[in-house]
């Protein structure tokens, strides 16, 4: 199942619990975005940025967020997420994820978001920092090296 997630520098791991299935006996539609949000927060902790914005003040806010879904998940099983960012631009980057059931050994599911920087005290979109950018790229180019 790794070799699914080669090109991914984070890998989180969610088990899929009861209360995440809806009636049709699948994990309802909602729940990928929260193991998403998990995943993303996992990257951000990888990169530390969560910390610069306590000290800058400047941070992260969900812009857009989409969900291919490929084969339904069932309980039990365990997740394997991986995340990436594939674009920076000034203010902005984009994160893809996708999840790898280890029951199944496939990926049952892709998604993407664009996560904005934001100036929490002017209440305006920012740049993102440089040594933000620089810490991203090395650890894409780990994964892909």
């Amino acid at each position: 199942m790794e070799p699914l997630l080669n090109d991914f520098p984070v890998i989180t791991e969610i088990s899929v619990v009861w209360g995440e299935m809806d009636a049709l006996q699948h994990v309802n539609n909602v729940v990928y975005f929260r193991y998403f949000e998990t995943a993303r927060i996992d990257y951000f902790k990888h990169i530390a940025l969560m910390e610069e914005t306590q000290t800058s003040g400047i941070g992260p806010v969900l812009s857009e967020t989409q969900c291919r879904y490929k084969i339904p998940i069932t309980f039990p099983d365990t997740l394997l997420i991986g995340s990436r960012v594939v674009d920076i631009q000034t203010d902005r980057f984009t994160m893809e994820y996708q999840i790898v059931s280890k029951k199944i050994g496939k990926v049952t599911t892709t998604g993407s978001a664009t996560i904005v920087m934001f100036n929490f005290v002017s209440g305006q979109k920012a740049a993102l920092p440089d040594r933000l950018i620089q810490t991203v790229q090395q650890m894409e180019k780990k994964a892909l090296g």
